[in-house]
């Protein structure tokens, strides 16, 4: 019986001994940075998911890629792996990555319509117009001048961040360098974005300009129509400086496509080593 408490507490002082072993073997994994900003103009906090290459150095500047959907839960990890792929395998070189972390997309990345139909299925619709003032005037000033940055600005988007992409590609174009637009949902409000397009597109200045479109074969056909039409629209827009990639992606549908698409751009963009 006197062996017991001597026993016990030669099994709690092995145990504390492992467990602290174990601390120390143990590192956090961090690739970047979470960040809070308060948005004025949005009237709530966001939450940013910010990809900084391993080397990064505060006596360079780098490009930023602009993520929607950018939740670490949805596209955030896996286009951040997409860029460390193509920095290691291809001539690709180092970005920063900034996830924009969804409140409310349908809020967010939808203009204004007076479709019933479309009210009633997306009730909180039509305030892309104040995530675009946030993105211009509180996101991308916070991001300059929290990071070392340059002037290339990379925007990706699908669905209906697709259709904010080319809203912002059509109406505020010098915010971004390069549009990576997937598979857009240009059907919204009975395509009035695709309709005032070529006016859009005329009234702006030129700008050295880099879309990349992409839709899946297997989406709807609507959808494949619309991506189709913004292409021509481009193409015959005149605009001398814009640089136009376009991709049917045979194999895909509205579920895969952002992956591979975003493969597809970065190949086009950033061509093998060898």
């Amino acid at each position: 019986m006197k062996r017991f408490p001597f026993f016990l507490l030669f099994v709690l002082m092995f145990f504390s001994l492992n467990i602290q072993a174990q601390k120390e073997d143990r590192k956090p994994l961090t690739i970047g940075d979470i960040r809070t900003l308060h948005s004025n103009i949005l009237n709530e906090d966001r939450i940013l998911n910010i990809y900084l290459p391993g080397k990064y150095d505060t006596s360079k500047n780098y490009p930023v890629i602009y993520l929607l959907d950018g939740t670490m839960n949805e596209d955030f990890l896996h286009i951040t792996g997409l860029v460390q792929f193509f920095n290691l395998m291809f001539q690709m070189p180092d970005f920063i990555i900034v996830g924009i972390a969804n409140v409310d997309r349908r809020r967010d990345f939808t203009f204004h319509t007076d479709l019933k139909d479309l009210k009633k299925s997306y009730p909180t619709t039509g305030h892309s117009a104040e995530f675009i003032q946030f993105i211009k005037e509180e996101l991308q000033p916070f991001i300059s001048s929290n990071y070392k940055t340059n002037q290339t600005r990379y925007l990706v988007g699908q669905s209906l961040g697709g259709l904010l992409a080319t809203e912002i590609l059509l109406k505020e174009p010098e915010l971004f360098t390069h549009y990576l637009i997937v598979s857009p949902s240009l059907w919204w409000d009975n395509e009035s974005l695709l309709k005032n397009a070529k006016g859009l597109l005329g009234k702006q200045p030129e700008l050295p300009l880099y879309v990349f479109i992409a839709v899946g074969k297997g989406e709807d056909k609507i959808m494949i129509r619309d991506a189709n039409n913004l292409r021509d629209i481009l193409l015959k827009s005149g605009k001398k400086n814009l640089a136009l990639d376009f991709k049917l992606m045979t194999d895909d549908n509205h579920a895969t496509i952002l992956h591979n698409a975003i493969y597809e751009a970065l190949v086009k963009l950033f061509p093998n080593k060898d």
